[in-house]
C-alpha cells in the first residue's frame, strides 16, 4: 500500500511539474497521517502562485496590444450612426470607444468645465457628427483645437448634410476631414491610411 501512495504522489507531482512550470510542489507533508493533505495544500498555493504570474503576463501583453492598435472616439447623437462606425472602424483593425453627444466626449476626454483633467484618455483619432442636440460637432472641435493636449489629434466631421459655407467653417477651425453620411468602409479604410500617416509623421 505505502508504494502504491508513492507511486501516486510521484505522478501527480510530475503532472504538476508540467502543467504549472518550473519547480513542481513545492513539498510533500502528511502522506501518511493525513493521506496527503499537507501535499494538497502545497499543489493549491503553486497553482494559485501561477495562476496570478499568468494573469500578470496576460494583462500586461493586452496593454501592449492595445498601444499598438489606434484608439478613435466615435461621437454621434443616434444610436444606429453611432453602431454603423463603431462596426466599420473595428472591422479595420481599430480600438473604438463611443459617445452620445459633445459633453460626454468632452468628460471622457478629460475637458469637462472647459479645464483638461489630468484623467483624461488617450485617443488618436476623434470623429464626430456635425447636428446634435446641445453641442454640435463644430463646437466639440473648436473645444479640441483649444486644448493644449488635444490639438493635434485628428478630428473627422461627419454629415448627411453636404453644405459647402458648413465644411469650410470646419475645415477652418482645423477639422482633418469632412465625410458625409452614412460612412462607408472604403471612407473608413481612407482614415485607418490618414491616421498610419499622422503617426509615422510623429514619429
Amino acid at each position: 500500500m505505502d508504494r502504491v501512495i508513492g507511486i501516486f504522489i510521484w505522478v501527480t507531482s510530475y503532472r504538476h511539474r508540467s502543467l504549472l512550470g518550473v519547480g513542481g510542489v513545492a513539498q510533500v507533508r502528511g502522506c501518511n497521517g493525513g493521506v496527503g493533505g499537507g501535499f494538497r495544500e502545497s499543489v493549491e498555493y503553486r497553482e494559485r502562485s501561477n495562476q496570478k504570474k499568468i494573469t500578470k503576463y496576460l494583462t500586461s501583453m493586452a496593454c501592449n496590444y492595445e498601444e499598438d492598435v489606434p484608439h478613435v472616439l466615435a461621437v454621434d447623437d443616434n444610436l444606429i450612426d453611432r453602431k454603423l462606425v463603431e462596426k466599420l472602424l473595428k472591422s479595420s483593425s481599430c480600438r473604438v470607444t463611443t459617445a452620445e453627444n459633445g459633453m460626454r466626449a468632452l468628460e471622457y476626454l478629460g475637458l469637462k468645465d472647459n479645464h483638461q483633467q489630468n484623467n483624461g484618455s488617450k485617443v488618436n483619432m476623434i470623429i464626430t457628427d456635425y447636428c446634435m442636440p446641445g453641442m454640435t460637432g463644430y463646437e466639440l472641435l473648436q473645444k479640441i483645437k483649444e486644448s493644449s493636449v488635444l490639438k493635434e489629434v485628428p478630428v473627422i466631421i461627419m454629415s448627411s448634410e453636404n453644405i459647402p459655407t458648413r465644411i469650410n467653417e470646419c475645415l477652418e477651425m482645423g477639422a482633418h476631414m469632412f465625410m458625409l453620411k452614412p460612412l462607408k468602409l472604403s471612407d473608413v479604410k481612407k482614415l485607418r491610411h490618414q491616421l498610419t500617416n499622422v503617426e509615422v509623421e510623429k514619429r
